[in-house]
């Protein structure tokens, strides 16, 4: 763990990512010593700073911190995590900040490989999120809901958890976005109010419309995941999961265009992108 680029594995009491969840985060996944999706992920990182007024951190200086942690790293995940830094007691942030960046190295997990030829189950959470347009599709560190969420359940058979929001509209899940395909359209859901808009959920609707493949950003609510001829989730470690059963519908995995799945897979494993 790198703490400010220093090793260690202590931060302040008074740091405000701590006290108040004041921070930003990312989730990389590392391959041969390589952070995936660099560019990406670090677009998202800028957009959180300019949304909670921090000022913009050194990019190339987290990249070289990144490949000093992952060098010796065949496969595994860095996790890149921002935040305000110290301050005193109170909500009010100080008027100059000194962000402090922590960057920690960890396994990869251990996914079966059947989850990828057979699909994966869903099941609808409790929790719901919260609207807030001012931080949605934003990364950062406030995820008691989440936490809430995935403490619904211990059926390890259950891969996932689709949260809605207080309107029963389908956001995502409790770490990954939500994608259905319905006829030869593919439509994620509207993130403009809540969620957090993820780099592979930008990729694959980038390669989709390269495809020729017609995307649709918009509400969704559960009745028309039951519509749905596919359904598929991703994440920047799990990268395109396909979705077998949801409550009791099941799904095909041949239902995923395989031209799409192919093209994100190869962006996922060159690191290209």
């Amino acid at each position: 763990m790198l703490i400010d680029g220093i090793p260690g594995d202590q931060v302040p009491l008074s740091d405000r990512g701590l006290q108040y969840g004041d921070g930003l985060f990312e989730t990389l996944a590392v391959t041969d010593g390589r952070p995936g999706l660099w560019q990406r992920h670090m677009a998202r990182l800028q957009a959180g700073e300019q949304v909670l007024g921090f000022p913009v951190s050194d990019k190339q200086r987290l990249w070289e911190e990144a490949r000093a942690l992952c060098a010796a790293c065949e496969r595994g995940v860095l996790k890149i995590i921002l935040t305000r830094g110290s301050g005193g007691r109170g909500y009010q942030p100080p008027a100059v900040a000194s962000p402090r960046r922590i960057l920690s190295l960890h396994p990869w997990p251990d996914y079966p490989g059947m989850w990828y030829k057979q699909g994966i189950r869903l099941r609808i959470c409790e929790t719901r999120v919260s609207d807030n347009r001012r931080l949605a599709g934003l990364k950062h560190l406030n995820r008691l809901e989440q936490v809430l969420a995935r403490n619904e359940w211990r059926d390890q058979s259950i891969a996932e958890g689709l949260m809605l929001d207080e309107r029963g509209k389908v956001i995502s899940g409790t770490q990954s976005n939500l994608f259905i395909v319905q006829g030869d359209v593919l439509l994620t859901p509207d993130l403009s109010r809540a969620g957090v808009a993820g780099v592979v959920r930008e990729l694959v609707l980038e390669r989709a419309r390269q495809l020729g493949i017609v995307t649709q950003i918009t509400e969704l609510a559960p009745a028309d995941l039951k519509l749905a001829d596919a359904l598929f989730i991703t994440n920047s470690v799990m990268g395109l999961c396909p979705v077998a059963e949801l409550d009791d519908r099941h799904y095909a995995v041949e239902g995923i265009p395989a031209v799409l799945r192919q093209s994100v897979q190869d962006a996922l494993v060159w690191c290209n992108v």
